[in-house]
């Protein structure tokens, strides 16, 4: 099964810069797929996730997170759909944040931040690495979803639930 790589927090906020699609042609000897903007990439060839990393590493102008994921465990988190019985609403994001390790910490879940008034995000659950959510379109998100390291006690990678859809349509595509 393919391997899943996620990159934190670039091409964020003019940081950490970089063109993924020709990252992307640089490791096709890998059989890499790009998906979007955001660092995130599908690995179809076979590879240690130590092999992986380094191959990332040596490869970006940048020192970054580099979070592997096998792709049956996105499979299986698409296949379980935590949105679907979420009607979600115009202005209202799906996402999903990847825990870089296993959490320090477990907080109680759903919750909504702010505690008080209307929130800005919704943490629902968390399906082992995975913390699913919504969001509203609003400035503050971006510091609110930077809370989540805190909540859980170690660094995540955050995406929106289409991207994580595209992957398994990718992954989906391999399988013979």
């Amino acid at each position: 099964m393919a391997l899943v790589v996620f990159l934190r927090g670039v091409n964020v906020g003019g940081h950490r810069t970089f063109r993924p699609s020709e990252l992307a042609a640089r490791l096709k000897h890998l059989g890499a797929v790009n998906i979007g903007a955001a660092g995130t990439y599908v690995i179809r060839q076979r590879i240690s996730a130590t092999q992986l990393r380094a191959e990332f590493a040596r490869r970006l102008p940048f020192e970054t997170r580099i979070v592997i994921c096998q792709g049956r465990e996105i499979l299986r988190l698409i296949d379980r759909d935590g949105f679907s019985d979420r009607l979600v609403r115009p202005g209202v994001v799906r996402f999903v944040s990847v825990l870089c390790q296993p959490p320090r910490s477990a907080p109680s879940l759903p919750m909504s931040v702010p505690a008080r008034g209307r929130w800005l995000l919704k943490v629902l659950a968390r399906d082992n690495r995975f913390v699913l959510g919504l969001y509203r379109r609003h400035m503050k998100v971006i510091g609110y979803l930077g809370s989540l390291d805190r909540l859980f006690g170690v660094q995540v990678t955050t995406r929106n639930w289409n991207t994580i859809v595209a992957i398994a349509k990718v992954l989906v595509a391999e399988v013979p």
